[in-house]
């Protein structure tokens, strides 16, 4: 021990019509489901690394803000009134030793453990419920799950449930919502667009295109016969990061003229240095990669 075993698992629920909400309340989701099977010594370590591993994520994909409780026994539980003290109390020392502020949210742990809840604040400043951790002592003991210990004897082990993300079809609303569908570029489905000014720079436009698509960038070429500010505003309208336009200056020099979608106008660069860019960016999951103008900076992008 301990053992760690994770699934994608769908679960139903008959919600209410008038409670459906987009992705953000549905009937059936898909959970990030995992369950650690450990000795009752492991439990501190074993919330620890789960704990990081689900702050970590929420900071990738650039959530600073949520609210966290800590959920104790309810009025109609399973287990003894140790095992929810032994269990509410590791929970407890995970959340001060990472210095999380938290709280107690008296009688809403499930039935067979207390649990942490995170609750998730988009952009509008509505909370959501995503992350868990639990502890429980319950079902080891109702499937009859035993290890054998260092004094030789049979003991049933601990185990912690864990949802990274909660519901995926959850998470990916709320995701939508914070950003307004602009991704953060590492997110982006299309990372940079290619816009030849004319016909004629279609060809050098295409080149362009496949030489960044073998850098491993998410590219696409706006070879429609439309003026190039009309293109130039769809893509701002699709919120893709990056616009390089390629006209006859481009063309000559082998560069590409730059505009970012919060950024503005960033000047002409060779292919291979905006490449190198957006890998490296892409790598470091930046969550903004261009700074925006000053006037913009303190408003919603």
């Amino acid at each position: 021990l301990p053992l760690r075993f994770a699934e994608l698992g769908t679960v139903y629920r008959f919600e209410r019509s008038g409670v459906l909400h987009g992705l953000l309340r549905v009937r059936g989701f898909t959970q990030d489901d995992a369950h650690v099977f450990c000795r009752l010594d492991q439990v501190d370590d074993e919330i620890l690394r789960v704990l990081d591993f689900v702050t970590g994520i929420l900071k990738t994909f650039g959530f600073d803000r949520y609210d966290i409780f800590l959920s104790t026994r309810p009025d109609k539980a399973s287990g003894t009134d140790e095992q929810w003290q032994v269990g509410t109390a590791a929970l407890r020392r995970a959340l001060e030793a990472r210095d999380l502020p938290f709280q107690v949210d008296p009688g809403e742990g499930v039935f067979y453990g207390p649990k942490i809840d995170i609750k998730i604040k988009d952009v509008l400043d509505r909370a959501w419920q995503c992350s868990t951790i639990q502890v429980d002592f319950h079902n080891p003991g109702r499937f009859q799950l035993e290890f054998i210990g260092e004094d030789g004897k049979a003991h049933p082990p601990v185990m912690v449930h864990r949802a990274l993300l909660g519901s995926m079809e959850r998470f990916f609303g709320v995701l939508i919502e914070h950003y307004a569908g602009a991704f953060p570029l590492w997110l982006a489905p299309v990372q940079a667009v290619v816009i030849p000014v004319a016909e004629r720079h279609q060809q050098y436009g295409r080149a362009v295109a496949q030489a960044l698509r073998g850098r491993g960038v998410r590219v696409s070429i706006d070879d429609r016969s439309e003026k190039m500010n009309y293109k130039i505003r769809e893509a701002q309208v699709q919120k893709v990061p990056y616009m390089l336009v390629v006209g006859d200056r481009e063309a000559a020099a082998r560069t590409v003229s730059v505009r970012h979608r919060h950024a503005g106008d960033l000047g002409a660069m060779s292919p291979e240095f905006l490449a190198e860019k957006i890998v490296r960016l892409t790598a470091e999951r930046a969550v903004l990669e261009e700074e925006p103008p000053a006037a913009a900076a303190g408003g919603v992008l």
